[in-house]
């Protein structure tokens, strides 16, 4: 299970900034002429930084790419990405840069600070907190060409496409279905609330169809959940929601939002044959009071199975709730799925595989055609 943590305390003190203005050309050719200067590689990025920063495969809800108030005029730049690698052009005429030693590279695996000296100023020109994905630092290049400042980058991930530079929301929601495939997204954890306000955000983003259990639910019995729990109890309403979620498992490119609370059939162990059709995110709402706690809290509560929701493929911990932060939370669970499906590559089509074959509830070990859940033989689990 992938763990991400997020808290809303922590969110309100960050913001997601849109992308830079200029969008590269998809003709933008990426072959550079007549260099007047090279360096080989860019000096390593020496900022300090979290810990946990570089322990896969948590994810941080926090600014994914800024530009300093202390800028160059111009923040347009060109992205363009290549066969294996991705490069970035940025506008330096404005700043009278004379040479190369004027200008300053710093780069990890997955941050970039670009710097120019400019009227005996240090300025910074971008500063991409998290990159799309990792790179190869060392093999970094940088160079001027006329008027342009030229960085090449050569990616980890050489099948990846990466929609811009950075890890940002608009990058995040095109680049994802990539990942995706088309599997379904299901949104688990205690709180209905949340899970239909993330789902809704997450489905919205990425161009799925948002469902919601208890919609389906409600318009069928023409009566609300809570009325429904009054007069029936809590476990009419779990079996009632894993018919609907028999339903939808064979749907592809939704983002389906279930029930919280003992009402919902995610909160029960042997519920879950067909939530393991989609990628499932759990969003669990900690009273821990900084990040590495909540991961430590996560990676408990996955240990120990002691909730059904551990079942779940993501887990995202969410320090309180407020609905303004909700694009938040969802970019972390796109962070999330994003290192999920690049860590397990098979792991979107045995999902697809688990469907075809009936959501027959043999996942993970999935069992050969004709395998009868029902029957008395014992799993081959091949």
């Amino acid at each position: 299970m992938i763990e991400a943590a997020a808290a809303a305390a922590m969110a309100a003190c960050s913001s997601i900034p849109l992308p830079f203005a200029a969008k590269a050309s998809p003709h933008q050719r990426s072959h550079v002429s007549s260099p007047r200067r090279l360096r080989l590689p860019a000096s390593p990025f020496r900022q300090s930084r979290s810990p946990f920063a570089a322990c896969p495969p948590a994810s941080r809800l926090r600014p994914r790419a800024s530009v300093s108030a202390s800028a160059a005029p111009s923040k347009d730049y060109e992205f363009t990405d290549g066969n294996g690698e991705v490069e970035l052009r940025l506008d330096i005429q404005k700043l009278g840069i004379e040479s190369s030693k004027d200008v300053f590279v710093d780069v990890d695996d997955t941050s970039l600070l670009i710097r120019a000296k400019s009227d005996g100023t240090l300025r910074t020109l971008m500063n991409v907190q998290t990159l799309f994905d990792r790179i190869k630092s060392s093999e970094t290049i940088w160079f001027i060409d006329e008027d342009q400042l030229v960085i090449n980058l050569k990616k980890v991930e050489q099948e990846l496409k990466w929609p811009d530079i950075d890890e940002s929301w608009e990058s995040l929601t095109s680049g994802i279905t990539q990942l995706l495939t088309g599997i379904s997204v299901h949104i688990v954890g205690d709180n209905t609330d949340i899970n239909e306000a993330v789902a809704k955000e997450i489905a919205e983003g990425i161009g799925y169809l948002p469902v919601c259990t208890s919609e389906l639910l409600e318009s069928a019995t023409e009566k609300s959940i809570d009325t429904w729990v009054a007069s029936e109890g809590v476990d009419s309403v779990a079996d009632a929601e894993s018919v609907v979620l028999e339903s939808l498992s064979s749907h592809v490119r939704t983002v389906v939002a279930t029930l919280g609370g003992k009402q919902g059939a995610a909160s029960r162990f042997d519920r879950w044959q067909y939530l393991h059709s989609g990628f499932t995110v759990w969003l669990s709402v900690s009273d821990a009071g900084d990040e590495a706690t909540a991961k430590e809290e996560a990676r408990r509560s996955v240990s120990s199975g002691s909730v059904a929701y551990a079942k779940a493929d993501v887990v995202v911990k969410l320090g309180g709730w407020d609905p303004e932060y909700t694009r938040a939370v969802a970019q972390g669970c796109l962070v999330a799925l994003k290192q999920l499906t690049l860590a397990d590559k098979k792991l979107a089509g045995k999902k697809s595989l688990y469907i075809r074959l009936g959501c027959r509830g043999d996942w993970p070990n999935i069992e050969p055609p004709g395998w009868d859940p029902e029957s008395d033989a014992p799993p081959t689990n091949v």
